[in-house]
């Protein structure tokens, strides 16, 4: 399968997935004040052209009594670039200001042109995605190079996404693995995990399935859920390390306790098939109803038929039905598709009415509740 890659949120860390591994779940974190870099020169003096283009701030900011306010409104005319970059950041956010993008973007830029990362940063955010200044990923991918170039890692992970996915720059592969290596040596999970599958599928370096795993194995010890249930799999698989569905299970547990749904999955599957585990279909419906819960189809399947035929729960149409519902038309694996299709006709064909009218009840119940991906 090749690699998937969704949407970068701006200025949030994401794990994907790839080589076949099903599993890319989103996990976030916001890029905190620890990761602002002050500029390369707090004391540099303010560029010949700065002062024709400096407007007064107030004209922006709400009417406040804050000396505070007013202190960092002087220090950001005066060219300070750290305090152009925060006021920008109160602007973007309507922080004791009324909020304005454009005007955030305007000090993002005075700073940013004095080298200062995380402005450039900022500024590369509000131009992918169109705040405040008109939508264009070059120039977005533009100033995040700026920033990457001077070390912020999360610059440096969109700048290889982008690269990977051929968004606002040629893709390009090598370079995609450039900057992801840059934020994994720095002992960052995120960049670890993405690394992992580059290696994984061959793209940018020659593919090393013993490297991805080495390198999700650093992931998953700091506890990153998408590490862990894609070190399982390689373990399951013995792909890059020596089969063992032991430590699958230990692995997918893991993940699976912190919420992935994929990896919830993948223990139900464990538990249903007492692989590396003992078998306990009652365990298998329970993982299989976290995940199902969550929208992951192929759990909605296999719980539906656990509801069909009575194991591990008990025997129910009404739910067994709603949940081959929703996972029916939507499965990729043609085989579960098909038992899930047969599956629900015999039940069509045997409830009642009444039954079949409490069944898509049930099913507008999962939708609200979360439980359609679709919705």
């Amino acid at each position: 399968m090749a690699l998937r890659l969704p949407r970068v949120p701006s200025r949030r860390l994401v794990a994907l997935s790839a080589a076949g591994l099903l599993l890319g779940v989103a996990m976030s974190a916001a890029a905190g004040s620890a990761d602002r870099l002050a500029a390369k020169s707090p004391d540099a003096p303010v560029a010949p052209a700065m002062g024709a283009v400096i407007r007064q701030a107030q004209a922006s900011v709400e009417a406040t009594d804050s000396p505070e306010l007013r202190a960092l409104i002087a220090r950001a005319e005066a060219g300070d670039p750290v305090a152009q970059n925060a006021l920008g950041e109160k602007l973007e956010n309507g922080e004791g200001v009324r909020q304005d993008l454009a005007e955030a973007a305007r000090w993002y830029r005075l700073a940013a042109a004095q080298g200062l990362a995380a402005a450039a940063l900022n500024l590369g955010v509000l131009y992918e995605n169109g705040e405040g200044v008109e939508a264009d990923l070059g120039e977005a991918a533009r100033w995040y190079r700026q920033a990457a170039a001077d070390g912020l890692v999360l610059a440096q992970l969109t700048l290889g996404l982008m690269y990977r996915e051929g968004r606002g720059v040629p893709r390009d592969d090598g370079e995609a693995v450039r900057w992801l290596r840059a934020v994994a040596e720095r002992g960052f999970a995120i960049g670890q995990i993405n690394l992992a599958f580059m290696y994984l599928d061959g793209l940018g370096v020659p593919r090393d399935d013993a490297r991805a795993a080495a390198l999700l194995a650093e992931a998953a010890a700091r506890g990153h859920p998408v590490a862990q249930n894609n070190l399982a799999l390689l373990h399951a698989a013995g792909r890059g390390v020596p089969r063992d569905l032991k430590l699958a299970a230990k692995w997918h547990e893991k993940a699976a306790s912190r919420g992935l749904a994929n990896a919830q999955y993948q223990l139900g599957l464990l538990y249903e098939r007492g692989e590396g585990v003992a078998r306990d279909q009652a365990e298998a419906a329970r993982w299989y109803r976290h995940a199902a819960e969550q929208g992951e189809i192929p759990a909605q399947a296999r719980l539906g038929l656990m509801y069909l035929d009575g194991r591990g729960v008990a025997q129910d149409d009404v739910r067994a039905f709603a949940w081959l519902d929703l996972a029916a038309a939507r499965l990729d694996d043609q085989a579960l598709r098909a038992r899930a299709a047969r599956a629900r006709a015999i039940l069509e064909e045997r409830m009642s009415s009444a039954d079949l009218a409490a069944a898509r009840a049930k099913i507008n119940e999962l939708r609200n509740a979360g439980g359609d991906p679709a919705s």
